[in-house]
C-alpha cells in the first residue's frame, strides 16, 4: 500500500465525505510499501496519536519522534511524511477533518476569528501532543472518544453530532493555547518552493532530470535549490529521486513487465543501474523481490 497522490502530491483519498468531511482510521507503517508512508499533503487537518512504537513524523523541515501515548497535529496543506524508529512497526490512529467543519458559515465570525489565523500557517505546520501536559492530555483523550465513536460497530444515531462536538471542543483547546502570531510570509514561500520541487520531481521523475531542470523550476541557482531542499528533507535532492523513482517501481514490479521496461519506466538509465540501487535501498534485487510478490 502507499498514499495516492495528483502531479502536486496532494493526496488523492477521500477524507470522509463532503457532508461529513471526517475520517478516522487505524494505520500501521508495515502496510506501507518500504515501511513508511512517502511525502504528501492535503487539505484537512490531520491529528495522529501513537498506539504502539514509534515513528518518525516529519513536516516541512521540522522532524518529531513520537511514543506511545502521544499526539500531533498536522496543519492544513503541509507537506509531511513518516518514517520508523529502529525499522520497527508502529500503530497509530489518523483522524483527519476538513477545516470548512470549524468555520460554520462563509466569512463568517468564527471563521475570521479562530480559524483562520491557525489552519495552514505555514508558522504553525504543527502542533505536538503529550500525555504529560494536562490540556495536550484533554486533547488526546478526546481523540480517543472520536475513535471509539468512528469505528465503533454499532454505531448510535447521533454519533457524527457527538463527533463534530468533540472536534469543535479540540478546537477550542487549540486556540486557547496555540501560540499567537500573523502568517510568516517566508515561511509560506518556503513550503510552496518545497511543494514546487516536489511535484517537478514527481510529474518527472520517467525522464533525465538535471539539478538545473529542478532549480529553474523555483528560480533560485542550483547550488541554493540543493540547499534548501537538502535542509528541509533532510536527504539531498539525488537520494531523494532516486529514492521516488525506486517506490514507483514496486507496483510494476508486480505486474508481467520485463525489469528492463521497469528500470526504463521509472527513469533509470540501464537494468543494471536500476538494479544496484535497488539492492541498495530494499535490500534484495528486483528479480528477488519480484518472486516475493507471487
Amino acid at each position: 500500500m502507499q498514499i495516492r497522490t495528483d502531479r502536486n502530491q496532494k493526496e488523492i483519498k477521500a477524507h470522509g465525505t463532503y457532508e461529513f468531511p471526517v475520517r478516522v482510521s487505524h494505520e500501521w507503517l508495515s502496510s506501507f510499501e518500504r515501511r513508511s508512508f512517502m511525502w504528501h499533503w492535503h487539505p484537512e487537518l490531520e491529528w495522529t496519536f501513537v498506539m504502539e512504537g514509534e515513528i518518525e513524523y516529519q513536516i516541512n523541515d521540522q522532524v518529531h519522534r513520537l511514543k506511545p501515548g502521544d499526539g500531533i497535529l498536522c496543519n492544513s496543506s503541509m507537506p509531511h511524511t513518516g518514517r520508523p524508529v529502529n525499522d520497527k512497526d508502529c500503530h497509530y490512529i489518523s483522524t483527519t477533518f476538513h477545516p470548512r467543519l470549524l468555520e460554520g458559515y462563509k466569512d463568517s465570525f468564527l471563521k475570521e476569528k479562530y480559524v483562520d489565523p491557525l489552519v495552514g500557517n505555514p508558522s504553525l505546520p504543527c502542533l505536538m501532543l503529550s500525555p504529560d501536559v494536562p490540556w495536550q492530555a484533554e486533547i488526546l483523550d478526546k481523540l480517543r472518544e472520536i475513535k471509539y465513536l468512528y469505528l465503533d460497530t454499532e454505531q448510535k444515531d447521533d454519533y457524527d453530532f457527538r463527533i463534530y462536538l468533540l472536534l469543535l471542543e479540540i478546537w477550542m483547546t487549540v486556540c486557547r493555547h496555540a501560540p499567537s502570531f500573523p502568517e510568516n510570509q517566508i515561511s509560506s514561500l518556503y513550503v510552496t518552493r518545497l511543494k514546487q520541487i516536489l511535484s517537478y520531481i514527481h510529474t518527472h521523475y520517467a525522464e533525465k532530470i538535471t539539478l538545473e531542470d529542478i532549480s529553474q523550476q523555483v528560480n533560485i541557482c542550483p547550488s541554493e535549490c540543493c540547499r534548501f531542499f537538502k535542509k528541509n528533507m533532510r536527504e539531498s535532492l539525488f537520494d531523494y529521486l532516486l529514492n521516488y523513482r525506486i517506490e514507483q517501481s514496486l507496483s510494476l514490479l508486480g505486474k508481467e513487465l520485463p525489469i528492463t521496461e521497469v528500470a526504463s519506466l521509472c527513469g533509470f538509465s540501464s537494468p543494471s543501474y536500476f538494479s544496484k540501487e535497488f539492492r541498495k535501498r530494499m535490500g534484495s534485487t528486483p528479480r528477488e523481490y519480484r518472486r516475493l510478490l507471487s
